[in-house]
């Protein structure tokens, strides 16, 4: 069995608040027992306007946020995966919308840079990440003492072929900062059918409440189990979702009804 938390946030413009949320609540789940333990996607800052992030954008390997990551790792012996944090990219004005992975002993062993950028209108209600954002091009996963881990953010969750291509993995991280709209409607069931289609363990990591610019984020932070049900679930306000990854579950889903061994395509 492996102990795996998701953190929840309700992040501020405020990078120094942010951060002292991050340490508390990664604390909590390292007390718990955790072993690996994700932030929800934007929890460094979720600015007043979508810009703002361009300011605190950090290289690769520097900076009070990937410090903190570092830091947090080391102390609680714990394998973290960033949520994600603004990298700086080749163009001035927008940023690499990255989750960076530390080692239980905090260093960095993997990067992933979101691929599909979120793009919605609906009355007043308008997104459009390309105009900050520049879009990663790598499928990434890593390998955890239990198995692969594959990484995805938010709206990558609506593109079942990103999953596919990471291969057969024991557990897939979504961090996300789903709208309240959006999540409504599709969040929990496209979490489950990831689960389900790749037979594998899904922990999220969500922003979940009424921000300080207005924004309302969905939360449900939550992990799936291979079968598709959930098995822990905080919907709304900042917390720690935490449960187990049980291998023998796994393995008996895939032999008891072996739909990866049954692709054609």
């Amino acid at each position: 069995m492996t102990h795996v938390a998701a953190v929840q946030m309700i992040s501020t413009p405020i990078v120094a608040e942010n951060i002292a949320t991050a340490r508390r609540l990664v604390g909590e789940a390292a007390a718990r027992g955790a072993t690996l333990v994700t932030l929800p996607e934007y929890w460094p800052i979720m600015g007043m306007s979508d810009t703002d992030k361009v300011a605190h954008a950090e290289a690769p390997g520097h900076g009070p946020i990937q410090d903190c990551m570092a830091q947090l790792a080391r102390q609680h012996g714990i394998w973290l995966i960033g949520g994600t944090l603004p990298l700086v990219s080749t163009d001035a004005g927008r940023v690499m919308n990255t989750t960076l992975v530390y080692d239980p002993q905090g260093a960095p062993v993997q990067r992933y840079d979101k691929i599909h950028l979120f793009g919605f209108t609906k009355g007043l209600e308008t997104y459009d990440e390309a105009r900050t954002i520049v879009p990663g091009e790598a499928v990434v996963a890593f390998e955890a003492p239990f198995g692969r881990v594959g990484l995805s953010v938010c709206y990558d969750l609506r593109f079942p072929e990103l999953y596919r291509a990471m291969g057969e993995c024991a557990l897939i991280v979504v961090t996300a900062a789903f709208t309240h709209t959006t999540g409504l409607a599709h969040w929990e069931v496209l979490l489950r059918a990831r689960a389900i289609e790749n037979q594998c363990y899904v922990l999220a990591s969500a922003q979940g409440g009424t921000h300080v610019n207005g924004r309302r984020t969905f939360g449900h932070s939550m992990l799936i189990d291979p079968w598709g049900e959930v098995k822990a679930l905080l919907e709304e306000g900042e917390g720690v979702v935490s449960g187990e990854l049980d291998a023998a579950f796994l393995a008996g889903v895939r032999e008891s009804l072996p739909a990866l061994k049954h692709r054609k395509l």
